[in-house]
């Protein structure tokens, strides 16, 4: 593992880089200028050039959870720190330290090479470590919050590295203190705390029909099941262009969701809070109509009412133009407001 300094006495900013291969969606889109990071000891020097050109700027890790327009105005920063280390480990767990820019999945395979089981629900999730905690990835019952101990950032405030704590860090459903506060922090490392004790979390439902006949499964063996499942219900970004889940699964009040059971029996939905229920997004989609339908360069994928595509030439207005009409039906059919979970840049 390497977080060594790669600073740059004189940092520069590349004019017209093309991000084809940065965004999942496939979009043709570029940066108007873009700086590789892969140090955090970078960061303090390329801010400070952009604060002087006055530049809006953003950080793009995988570009799995954006949608981007067809020129990105300002700085990008392409987020590569790599890089991953147990730090410590005692009888009840185990602390690793990641780069930013580490992939998300191979993280979690690195994981149970090492014997460290837990993120095993989170398999196949694309994206970077670094980016995961702004959007607190979740799956199948796990969100990566459970296992975060602390975040090492970059604060364009105070223009200083700080260490946040996970109960400083906010987490919510899909939410976070970095999604709420936009353009602040730069992460450049999430240490993760793993508990040594170990429990197989297998009752979502796809995830227990898996496991009908086996109710305490190894990690390993959930591990494959939710590849498998994703693989099923999901697109291959290299194949065809998409963002994953697209909407997130809204969270009703459970009168709401009592009036919404007497019209549709086969409703589905997961417990939440007290007093609230989870909706399935991709269920009420489904019943709408939109599974498989295109509208023109873009589509709702056929395996999957949860996932828009981009079939090939598609751009950010035509999936959001496809994400509206969905919103609008949605809201009409069912009283529920679906929020968009990639990010608008």
């Amino acid at each position: 593992m390497n977080f060594a300094s790669n600073a740059s006495a004189t940092p520069k900013l590349t004019p017209n880089v093309g991000l084809a291969n940065r965004n999942t969606f496939g979009l043709d889109a570029s940066a108007e200028f873009a700086h590789e990071i892969t140090s955090p000891d970078q960061i303090g020097a390329i801010m400070e050039v952009i604060t002087e050109q006055k530049l809006p700027w953003r950080v793009l890790g995988g570009g799995s959870n954006v949608i981007l327009p067809k020129v990105l105005p300002g700085a990008t920063l392409l987020m590569n720190i790599t890089g991953q280390e147990i730090v410590s480990s005692d009888e009840h767990a185990t602390v690793i330290a990641v780069g930013g820019g580490v992939n998300w999945h191979e993280f979690v395979s690195w994981t149970l090479e090492h014997n460290l089981p837990g993120l095993e629900n989170l398999a196949l999730i694309p994206g970077t470590v670094g980016a995961a905690p702004i959007q607190n990835i979740g799956a199948y019952g796990v969100e990566i919050a459970d296992y975060i101990d602390h975040i090492e950032a970059f604060d364009t405030k105070t223009q200083a590295f700080v260490t946040l704590s996970k109960e400083a860090c906010q987490f919510a459903y899909r939410d976070s203190y970095f999604k709420q506060n936009p353009h602040r922090f730069i992460v450049t490392r999430v240490v993760f705390k793993i508990p040594k004790q170990w429990q197989a979390r297998v009752h979502y439902a796809d995830l227990a029909k898996q496991f009908a006949a086996n109710s305490n499964p190894s990690a390993e063996k959930i591990f494959v099941a939710v590849c498998k499942i994703r693989t099923n219900k999901l697109p291959d970004p290299k194949i065809i262009g998409n963002a994953g889940s697209f909407f997130q699964n809204p969270i009703v009040p459970h009168e709401q969701y009592e009036t919404l059971l007497q019209k549709h029996p086969t409703l589905v939905s997961y417990p939440d809070a007290p007093g609230k229920r989870k909706l399935a997004a991709g269920w009420i989609i489904d019943q709408c109509g939109f599974k498989g339908q295109r509208m023109g360069a873009v589509g709702v994928y056929e395996n999957q009412a949860l996932v828009l595509v981009n079939h090939g030439g598609g751009t950010a207005g035509d999936i959001l133009g496809l994400a509206k009409c969905i919103q609008d039906t949605v809201r009409k059919e069912f009283g529920v407001s679906l929020v968009i979970e990639p990010n608008i840049l």
